[in-house]
């Protein structure tokens, strides 16, 4: 895959002698911020963060040792309705057995402007409850009451983690601007935390260490002549490393069509544990390099051994593969009797949950289940396969070597022909086509010795879609006429997922609706279960507003509902990759039949270009025989993901096509 300037990434090394920063205080809200009635410098916004700041401290404790104490507090000014939804405010917190973390908030208030008055409304308890996320995670949710346009609310949370090793991201940016942003995490000397920072923009930052001390109270029983319990207490000097961020005056994030996650884009700051190194102890590694990682990662009792157990299918595997010997087919019959066997219990996940054991036998299980089993099966039946790390398309791009940046895994198997990647998860996924929420720029495979590769997951394949129609035209303007439509690769595992969400009587009423309320009728489609095959529909319809009537001539659109009217990118430049996720060709053959008594007064002209580096290509070309129309249509996007520096071009791609597509054929009376 090309190297694509997404946007720039810096390990923060910048000390400065004094940290910028604010006066700040909840329940200071002052005349002035209720008075406002638009951001100063974003009229458009809907709600603005005045302050956020956040605190994360490692305290220790005299039970459990160090743990990470976070405490943030925050101030947003509502300016229209539509900033309502940010009266509602959640925290996600790990919630399983081995890692449970405390939210609490407090300090939460509305503030309204009431006759010249600061009119203060406190959160009460019905306000605020938990939510199960899933299986290992929770969050807090608080609705703030009375809001209104012109309100102020603020509220103070705090996150107790018994893992000293997590340090929540910051966002210093959101989808409203950001006044002010403040961000302090402190931690003892013995810690190494590796600071990453995303997006386009960056805050300033400040480190300072200061002197710290703890002390450890002990007690020890005395057996012998003296009986008795003696008590002990040991001071603990050592240094804290503290580093503030301070953002101010940051924009509000836009989202763009086809972004492949706006959060990838964000102004944000990640902290991940690279090692510890604590007195008369060797030093531990986390997350140096990628290889460490996901040495770290396969060496989880959840993940590598899992890879090693093979008794649980030995037996039906054999009876799989009875009969067969080349290499497709024991691929295709491994990967179609999981996805069989096994379904998808929807938790993501590189590590097991069930165990494949489990899994196995109850039929169910997560992402790791499903395609680590698939994994040892591939092995088992002598091919090179192993797993591959992946970040899905919510997750955000793994940018940075750590263990949170993974959160899916799935098979890969190593041919002279390259790989073959396969997720037997989704029931339409077939060899090298994966689940859409998997196309995320890179993996990383995990060999059997730990070491890693790097493995591109944006398909080189085009998916087709290919129309055939032919219509006729009457004199009054009614078009009848039958179209064929067919399918492949990403494009028929989309078409597949479409005739799942809706029963066909449904689904006929929303092809309907959305192409010139034409009436369908014969509908008819094929290959909807063979995967390997493309996907094919067949109708015939009719439609009585398709066509103008104008004057006595008749106005149309060659390709009728098919096609593309509006231009998707009409921003003037580009802050973020075009992420269209596969290469794809839309190709159009189209035969009209002019009505009787007419004739072409004019004609689209025929147009073939081109986008620079074989990018994409358009050709429109028509010709006329008799009554007899003849239209071929394609548009070819040679490049799943498309850089910012050549949006310009692409923009300019998509007005010229969108207005071929729209121009009309005129016929005139003879």
């Amino acid at each position: 895959m090309k190297i694509i300037k997404l946007f720039s990434l810096s390990v923060i090394l910048l000390i400065a002698p004094k940290a910028i920063s604010q006066e700040f205080k909840l329940g200071k809200v002052s005349v002035a911020e209720l008075e406002q009635k638009v951001h100063p410098k974003d009229t458009s916004a809907v709600a603005a963060v005045l302050y956020k700041k956040g605190v994360s401290r490692m305290e220790f404790d005299q039970n459990d040792g160090f743990y990470m104490m976070t405490e943030v507090e925050t101030r947003i000014k509502i300016y229209k309705k539509e900033g309502y939804e940010w009266a509602n405010q959640q925290v996600w917190y790990y919630n399983t057995t081995n890692l449970k973390e405390r939210v609490f908030f407090t300090d939460a208030n509305t503030y309204n402007l009431v006759n010249g008055k600061i009119e203060k409304t406190k959160l009460k308890s019905d306000g605020s409850f938990d939510e199960v996320i899933s299986k290992y995670t929770g969050q807090k949710k608080i609705t703030m009451p009375n809001v209104k346009e012109g309100s102020v609310i603020e509220f103070r949370y705090t996150i107790k983690c018994p893992n000293e090793g997590i340090i929540r991201d910051w966002d210093f940016q959101t989808s409203i601007p950001v006044n002010y942003s403040e961000l302090k995490v402190a931690y003892p000397e013995y810690y190494v935390f590796k600071p990453l920072q995303k997006g386009y923009l960056f805050p300033k930052a400040t480190t300072l260490k200061n002197p710290k001390s703890i002390t450890i109270n002990s007690k020890e029983r005395n057996v012998g002549l003296v009986s008795g319990t003696s008590f002990s207490s040991d001071k603990i000097d050592y240094l804290e490393t503290e580093v503030t961020y301070v953002a101010q005056d940051f924009p509000a994030l836009k989202d763009e069509s086809f972004v492949n996650n706006i959060d990838n884009y964000t102004a944000s700051v990640q902290h991940e544990l690279s090692l510890t190194h604590f007195p008369n102890s060797p030093i531990k590694e986390y997350s140096t390099d990628w290889n460490s990682v996901v040495r770290t990662i396969y060496e989880y009792d959840d993940f590598g051994p899992e890879l090693n157990k093979t008794g649980y299918f030995e037996e039906d595997l054999k009876k799989v593969l009875t009969g067969l010997n080349g290499q497709d087919e024991r691929i295709w019959a491994i990967f179609n009797y999981v996805k069989a066997t096994i379904k998808w219990n929807g938790y993501t996940g590189y590590s097991c949950d069930s165990g494949v054991k489990k899994a196995y036998k109850e039929k169910t299980g997560n992402i790791a289940d499903i395609n680590l089993m698939l994994t040892a099966m591939l092995r088992s039946s002598g091919l090179t396969a192993n797993p591959v790390l992946v970040s899905t398309r919510s997750n955000g791009i793994a940018l940075f070597p750590n263990r949170n940046a993974f959160n899916y895994v799935i098979a890969a198997i190593e041919t002279p022909d390259g790989y073959i990647l396969l997720d037997a998860t989704d029931k339409y996924s077939i060899p090298n086509v994966l689940p859409f929420r998997t196309l995320n720029w890179l993996g990383r495979l995990i060999r059997k010795d730990g070491s890693s590769q790097e493995i591109d997951l944006m398909p080189k394949k085009t998916s087709n879609d290919f129309v055939f129609m032919n219509y006729d035209i009457n004199a009054e303007g009614k078009v009848t006429g039958k179209a064929r439509r067919q399918c492949t690769d990403y494009n028929a595992m989309i078409a597949r997922e479409n005739f799942e969400k809706l029963k066909e009587e449904e689904y006929l009423e929303k092809l309907e609706n959305n192409n010139g309320k034409i009436e369908v009728s014969e509908y008819s489609r094929t290959n909807e279960k063979e995967l390997l095959s493309p996907t094919l529909e067949t109708y015939s319809f009719t439609g009585n507003d398709l066509c103008e009537i104008i004057g006595g001539k008749i106005y149309v659109s060659p390709m009728l509902f098919f096609s593309q009217d509006k231009n998707p990118f009409k921003q003037e430049s580009r802050e973020y990759p075009v992420d269209f996720g596969y290469p794809f060709m839309d190709k159009y053959n189209i035969t009209i039949k002019i009505p009787e008594g007419f004739a072409v007064e004019t004609l689209p002209t025929a147009v073939a270009y081109s986008m620079e580096n074989n990018l994409g290509s358009f050709k429109f070309n028509i010709a006329a025989n008799g009554d007899v129309l003849q239209l071929m249509i394609v548009n070819q996007i040679n490049e799943a993901i498309i850089n910012t520096e050549q949006y310009e071009m692409l923009k300019e791609y998509y007005k010229g096509m969108v207005a071929k597509e729209t121009e009309k054929i005129v016929l005139k009376r003879i």
